[in-house]
């Protein structure tokens, strides 16, 4: 049995474990959450869980409908497609500001978390898929434009589950990998050197690129039930 570790609320734990499992496919997208049987196996009480659970479905992820239970969220190509669109706006938006306002602690950041990106290998690398959040939330807080930031951290949460898609698709070739690892570098040299249009060109390609994009296509393939 996993218990959960005391630097978490209860929680905290069960919001982080039933978010794994689902980004991860051991909880099925449209497959109802048995409560009673996954609270056992967090080693916590269903109360902490029905609270992780209404985090979740704030974010998108669970489905919570009046006297029937809990879903996960079906992902869908349409809705693959509209948070592509939409990040495609955005995202060049705040690293375009991120080149305008960035502070020198800004540009240490988003250093920093371009040091310690990795190549997302697999459906359960989720550290990896971690240290990629890490440096994009670097960028979108040097746009100093709060509304923004906040907007983007909420996309993100419903675009990992379609990232994860995506590579599931297909597997990142080591030519692919290196093209990521030099999308990010562009992104951090134009903001650091302050070219906002560079800077928004460079978000821009890698949106078009990106695992969020290969998943529209995958869940297309996939025949309606």
């Amino acid at each position: 049995m996993v218990y959960p570790d005391t630097a978490f609320t209860k929680t905290d734990y069960a919001y982080a474990q039933l978010r794994t499992q689902i980004l991860t496919g051991d909880l099925e997208a449209g497959s109802v959450i048995g409560q009673a049987k996954l609270a056992a196996e967090l080693g916590v009480s269903t109360t902490p869980l029905r609270e992780a659970i209404r985090r979740l479905a704030a974010e998108g992820m669970i489905s919570l409908e009046a006297h029937r239970d809990a879903r996960v969220t079906p992902v869908s190509a349409e809705e693959a497609r509209h948070l592509y669109q939409v990040r495609e706006s955005l995202d060049p938006l705040a690293t375009s500001l991120a080149a305008q306002n960035r502070t020198n602690s800004d540009i240490s950041n988003i250093e920093l978390a371009l040091g310690r990106l990795e190549p997302i290998t697999d459906a359960g690398d989720l550290d990896a898929l971690l240290r990629h959040r890490e440096f994009h939330r670097a960028v979108y807080r040097a746009s100093a434009n709060p509304v923004l930031i906040d907007i983007l951290e909420r996309l993100w949460d419903k675009a990992d589950r379609y990232r994860l898609v995506g590579l599931r698709h297909g597997g990142d070739s080591t030519r692919d990998r290196a093209r990521v690892e030099a999308e990010h570098r562009a992104i951090y040299e134009a903001v650091a050197a302050g070219n906002a249009d560079v800077a928004a060109k460079s978000m821009t390609e890698h949106i078009r690129r990106s695992l969020g994009r290969r998943a529209i296509v995958a869940l297309a393939d996939v025949p309606s039930p």
